[in-house]
């Protein structure tokens, strides 16, 4: 975690915080969920999940970490909120702007169904838009490959946390209810009790389509058995916009909806079918050909478990796949499996040792992270990786594409050690620090505000200062004296936020007279709030001149550092280092 630097909180759940954040040395944003771990089940399946997918309808995972209290995942920032909060903010949806949003989610499932993923519970609120208005899909903690079942992975995960088998079958029973979804947008054969599918998650997209033109789901009720027996037993009526003033809908979205909520499955609309609907305007033309292209770039679970294949033999088994619908149900790759949860499950250690390295190698990092990557000397690389052979040993002869050559690449690069997690505890930059206050009545001096500050005159300005460093270099040594000297430190925290403000004060006599404290000052409270003050003065402050003390200013606080060492225990310096 010390690679991102938190910022505001941008959204909240029951049990997670969703924090806007940043890679360090990068304009890279990203969104960072702070994450209890008793969700940790749905967090790995998440992960193991998403890991590897990057498509431009569907939140790229990049990094997760663990702490003691919390897990903390990383993923791409989509500033745009929620489908559930533009459609609770506009009501309802023109047509024209559904198609658009249509075809943002179909292709981000059909993907995810190319690759043997059930997303299980399509809603609005885990559809997120992007600043330009692409929709991404996002919260994998209900998906699962197809055919496998998701109770008993949580299981698996939940009993490696608690640490025996005594318990695994209270704990499958605990899992049904964490598995299950929205109910308003679950297909009848599932409310039956039939697994999900490709065709229920069909069922959830129509529903999802009906709701944003209309600005309501198909099927709704606040009881649970008055919603199942309309799922069950009715029909949907006709979608009808809200505002009277939109336009009705369409013969083509209507015949779309009513394909998409079949109850009957066999009768719903199938991919091949719903890619050629009149209602895209011919937006999926060709996806036939592209789907192909794109099983070929993004089969490396295939490749970690079969080794290096011909793209040829690659193509074929991917036509083969489309063709069957996925029906066998298993999992397209290493990844996938539902074997091994450790795998997946946050480690401090890697064969015993400790690994600093592993922190940044928590996961793979995408085209637009620049993350450093040691390999220390006595690391054997074959250890790491699922092939003993390289696949570019393999090629003797012939010529390579660009997209062949990256995929070969790829399997260089990326290890199933990516995802390995290290423990972080007690980390500053994920502590949030508490305001600085002070207190006016005992101030000594005219407590003059930012505004007040930038107007002042000349005159006016340097008695300000004079009264501010006569009371910094007070020699008395009352408890009194202290108290005073540390409330006028916190005052000057609170004025050096300003940039006009920072910069007049780093270039007056005050700012000497702080470094003179850092090593003079009696005690630890008051050369802790000095180096803060000096710590805001740097970070705000537009101009260096040629006179700055800056060498002298960085020894001082090395100096400092260096006596609390000596003198206090470790948690000082480090509080130090955290003002500064």
């Amino acid at each position: 975690m010390e690679n991102f630097i938190l910022y505001e909180e941008i959204g909240r759940g029951s049990k997670t915080i969703v924090y806007k954040g940043r890679r360090k040395g990068t304009i890279n944003f990203v969104a960072i969920l702070c994450t209890d771990k008793c969700k940790r089940p749905e967090i790995t399946n998440w992960v193991r999940l998403t890991h590897e997918i990057k498509h431009k309808n569907i939140v790229t995972f990049h990094e997760w970490y663990e702490t003691s209290n919390h897990l903390w995942l990383v993923v791409e920032l989509c500033t745009g909120g929620s489908l559930k909060t533009v459609i609770a903010q506009d009501e309802n949806l023109p047509e024209d702007v559904v198609r658009q949003f249509g075809i943002d989610l179909i292709s981000g499932l059909h993907h995810l169904h190319k690759l043997g993923i059930l997303f299980c519970d399509i809603s609005p609120r885990k559809i997120l838009l992007e600043g330009p208005g692409t929709l991404k899909f996002s919260n994998f903690c209900l998906a699962k490959v197809e055919g496998e079942n998701l109770e008993e992975f949580f299981a698996l995960v939940a009993a490696e946390e608690g640490g025996g088998d005594n318990g695994e079958n209270v704990l499958k029973k605990s899992m049904k209810s964490r598995v299950k979804g929205s109910p308003v947008y679950t297909a009848p054969e599932v409310v039956r009790g039939a697994d999900f599918s490709i065709s229920s998650d069909l069922w959830s997209l129509g529903c999802l389509l009906y709701e944003m033109f209309s600005g309501k789901p198909p099927f709704f009720s606040e009881s649970i058995s008055e919603l199942t027996e309309k799922i069950l037993c009715e029909d949907p009526l006709p979608p009808i916009p809200k505002d009277s003033s939109r336009p009705k809908a369409s013969s083509d979205f209507i015949n779309l909806l009513d394909g998409l909520l079949q109850r009957d499955p066999q009768k719903r609309l199938t991919w091949t079918r719903l890619l050629q609907h009149s209602f895209w305007k011919k937006a999926f033309a060709g996806a036939d050909q592209e789907s192909s292209v794109e099983d070929l770039t993004l089969s490396r679970n295939t490749m970690e478990c079969s080794g290096p294949q011909d793209s040829k033999e690659l193509l074929q088994n991917s036509q083969s796949r489309q063709a069957k619908g996925h029906k066998s149900g298993q999992p397209l790759g290493h990844s996938f499996r539902l074997e091994n949860p450790t795998e997946f499950r946050p480690k401090s250690t890697l064969e015993g040792q400790l690994n600093e390295s592993m922190f940044l190698l928590s996961s793979r990092p995408t085209p637009r992270t620049s993350t450093a990557v040691e390999v220390s000397p006595g690391e054997d690389m074959t250890h790491c990786s699922p092939q003993k052979t390289s696949p570019l040993t393999k090629i003797t002869s012939g010529h390579l594409s660009q997209q062949d050559l990256e995929s070969q690449m790829r399997e260089l690069i990326y290890m199933d050690s990516d995802l390995v997690v290290t423990p972080i505890i007690d980390n500053p930059k994920i502590m949030k620090q508490p305001p600085v206050k002070f207190d006016a009545k005992i101030l000594h001096l005219p407590t003059y505000s930012v505004d007040k500050l930038l107007f002042l005159k000349d005159q006016d300005w340097n008695d300000f200062l004079q009264q501010v460093c006569s009371q910094i270099d007070s020699t008395e040594k009352s408890m009194g004296a202290s108290r005073a000297k540390l409330n006028l430190l916190c005052y000057l925290c609170v004025v050096a936020g300003h940039q006009e403000v920072a910069t007049r004060l780093l270039h007056s006599p005050l700012f000497q007279l702080l470094i003179q404290h850092l090593r003079i000052a009696p005690n630890w409270d008051i050369r802790a709030k000095v180096a803060r003050v000096i710590g805001l003065l740097a970070s705000h402050t537009t101009e260096l001149q040629e006179n700055t003390p800056v060498v002298e200013t960085t020894s001082s606080i090395g100096i400092g550092i260096l006596n609390c060492l000596v003198q206090h225990s470790t948690p000082v310096p480090r509080q130090c280092l955290v003002y500064v």
